[in-house]
């Protein structure tokens, strides 16, 4: 299991700063950088704040971990949601296809369900840490009610080749779930995830 930092109570402020602070960093020794990022209600106000900082978006290559399949105009769509946050600060966003192949991660950010799921890698879906593929089709079981769709998620190798990982959630009960899936006494998802990490994870809780 990675080291893990959990960090409470942190405002969305708190955490768009500690993200450009990750992504100054490794822009100081790289000339351009790829990022991974969730969907879902929780990240969008962070990309905005993210958004309005100075920071060299144009060096910057933001792929979402996950997305539902349908046309990127649909209001279901991550990575039209992202485009539209990000593209204008200069970030180039990199939609995600059955063939592509995710680079190596300066950042790994990533969001946990109720059910341990993480990116589109639902407990039905049987994630494994050593799959073949770098992204896979996949249908959630249940489909969930307000996104009912086939999904395209980067696989557990894809997500963990980064330099670190971030988690950011809310709720006792997501956390609760994260501390126990960290601890070993879960084989959910993101404790499969989890145990393939060797370097560090932050957790915004």
């Amino acid at each position: 299991m990675p080291r893990i930092d959990f960090i409470e109570n942190a405002s969305e402020a708190d955490i768009a700063a500690w993200i450009a602070g990750r992504l100054t960093a490794a822009l100081a020794i790289a000339p351009d950088i790829a990022i991974t990022v969730p969907g879902g209600s929780t990240p969008f106000p962070i990309f905005d704040r993210l958004a309005a900082m100075d920071l060299p978006w144009s060096r910057v290559k933001v792929w979402p971990g996950d997305d539902r399949v349908v046309p990127e105009d649909h209001p279901a769509s991550n990575v039209g949601k992202i485009r539209a946050r990000l593209e204008p600060a200069g970030a180039r966003v990199v939609a995600l296809t059955p063939d592509a192949r995710p680079p190596h991660f300066a950042l790994a950010w990533l969001g946990m369900g109720l059910d341990g799921h993480i990116a589109s890698l639902f407990p039905n879906t049987n994630p494994r840490a050593d799959d073949p593929l770098p992204v896979r089709r996949l249908t959630p079981d249940p489909l969930p009610p307000e996104a009912p769709f086939d999904r395209l998620s980067m696989t557990i190798p894809a997500l963990v080749d980064s330099d670190e990982a971030l988690f950011v959630m809310r709720g006792a009960d997501k956390r609760a779930l994260f501390a126990a899936a960290a601890a070993g006494e879960n084989d959910l998802p993101v404790a499969r995830l989890l145990r393939a990490m060797h370097h560090k994870v932050t957790c915004f809780c």
